[in-house]
């Protein structure tokens, strides 16, 4: 199998593939501002067959010399996700040909799959990037101090993968990250919650990390937020805004908890928005 078998779009000189690593289970009670049975009224609507089902996209950039990774899912961790590795033979790319990972935050299902069972860097040539208030959040004593029980857990994991590329670790606050590829920040997920924003040759495509995590839910309502997000309000507003702007500009979206397809365009209808997947380049 190669990576033509993989959901693929084309941005100027860059080739984007999706490739999945998965999927966790995450509870509708997570939401706020609506009810759980709205909720999964919508889910199943949409045709999801597995209402609190959440899939876990990763993103190889290919082009200008680079392959790049945009986040490393969740690795099995938790028994979510675990299909990076196994994906990205069947597409025909070895770990070590990775040579930049882009990281849009450090919750365990975006870089569990970074390191092996061993705490080791499962991609040995990889330069990890990464916004620097992100790292800063995480390895701040207070902040882990102030973590709930089951939140001291992702600290743990976050920290584990920061050392194991301690020697090649990047961050940044702004700007272009690497050639073509400009950091987007989208606060209110995380601390350092980042899209990466591809452009070559007028083409675009916007990688926005978790701006929703049941798209069919929070597309068309964009004031839901997840427990997972550190500001919920600030998550909505953000998402609100972002939701605006790619629907005015017709920017191709690729997102790590859209559906398999993994490439979609919003679309505004009156104050609504929809989700429109994207067919295969």
């Amino acid at each position: 199998m190669s990576a033509s078998c993989f959901p693929s779009q084309q941005a100027g000189d860059f080739t984007i593939t999706a490739i999945s690593d998965g999927y966790l289970t995450a509870s509708l009670d997570f939401l706020s501002n609506i009810d759980s049975a709205e909720a999964s009224r919508m889910q199943r609507d949409a045709g999801q067959k597995e209402p609190s089902a959440v899939h876990i996209n990763c993103y190889v950039v290919r082009g200008a010399g680079r392959t790049v990774l945009i986040d490393g899912g969740a690795g099995g961790i938790k028994q979510w996700g675990g299909r990076l590795q196994a994906n990205l033979s069947l597409a025909g790319i070895e770990p070590a040909t990775i040579d930049a990972i882009l990281l849009t935050h450090a919750h365990p299902d975006h870089v569990g799959g970074l390191v092996d069972t061993a705490g080791h860097m499962a991609f040995p040539n990889a330069e990890l990037v990464a916004h620097r208030q992100e790292i800063k959040f995480w390895r701040d004593d207070g902040n882990l101090a102030r973590a709930s029980e089951r939140a001291r857990g992702n600290f743990a994991i976050a920290r584990q993968v920061f050392d194991a590329y301690s020697g090649r670790l990047r961050t940044f606050d702004a700007g272009e990250v690497l050639p073509g590829i400009r950091a987007m920040p989208l606060p209110g997920h995380t601390d350092g919650h980042t899209g990466y924003l591809l452009e070559s040759r007028d083409q675009g495509v916007l990688v926005w990390g978790d701006i929703v995590h049941f798209p069919h839910i929070q597309i068309e309502r964009p004031d839901v937020s997840i427990a997972f997000d550190q500001e919920p309000s600030l998550a909505a507003s953000t998402r609100s805004r972002l939701l605006d702007v790619v629907s005015s500009e017709g920017l191709l979206i690729a997102g790590m908890h859209l559906g398999e397809p993994g490439f979609a365009r919003i679309q505004r209808s009156g104050r609504l928005y929809g989700l429109h997947y994207e067919t295969a380049a």
